[in-house]
């Protein structure tokens, strides 16, 4: 038998007078169909489980939420959920925004069946990196200083990305012409940006 923590206990009585009957209801619910659900806080809000994660449910200053891991997977006969593949619902403001007790039952009992079948949630197909754009400036320092432009051609894409926004992120013109120098010197030497912070003060390389 699953048991009500007080933590969840303290969570609830801590929410704003309109959102604690949502947060009984929704409880319940998790009781009521799982016997064996395990409560948690996780992330400041409570969470339900049972042979992994089911759920969870918050609330706000001006509404309260709740949401299903595999929502996306669930049937959804009260439109509860807010699209495929939300882990949470609509802004609830009022427990009559809920179906009634048994229904909301329901939808934890789809849940506990995704977990009890071991159904997997698909990954969404990787976006394809996006290209990193080289400013003219920074190019132009780079092909009049081959040891730097070596440096910066064998770089990880994420290296070269933090000299490329610094040298954006100049509001100024003399402090982009600052730091373009400044980049430069610590590409000629091999230098990663962040190499003050890095142990061996070093590469930043591929293989390095």
């Amino acid at each position: 038998m699953g048991d009500r923590i007080p933590q969840v206990d303290a969570y609830i009585e801590a929410a704003a007078p309109f959102a604690q009957p949502i947060l009984k209801a929704v409880r319940d619910a998790y009781h009521d169909a799982c016997p064996e659900v395990v409560e948690s806080i996780k992330w400041g809000f409570p969470h339900f489980e049972y042979k992994g994660l089911l759920g969870n449910m918050a609330a706000f200053r001006k509404h309260a939420t709740l949401g299903f891991w595999k929502a996306g997977l669930m049937n959804d006969p009260h439109g509860l959920l807010r699209g495929p593949g939300s882990m949470t619902s609509s802004k609830l403001t009022d427990v009559s925004q809920l179906p009634d007790r048994a229904s909301l039952a329901d939808y934890v009992r789809d849940a506990v069946r995704l977990n009890e079948e071991k159904v997997k949630l698909s990954r969404p197909p990787r976006k394809a990196p996006v290209a990193l754009e080289v400013p003219t400036d920074l190019q132009a320092a780079l092909e009049a200083n081959a040891a730097a432009g070596t440096t910066f051609a064998n770089f990880f894409p994420s290296h070269r990305r933090e000299y490329i926004e610094w040298i954006n992120e100049a509001k100024q013109q003399a402090t982009r012409e600052r730091r373009l120098a400044t980049t430069i010197e610590w590409l000629a030497e091999g230098k990663a940006m962040n190499w003050k912070y890095k142990s061996g003060r070093g590469t930043g390389k591929n293989g390095g």
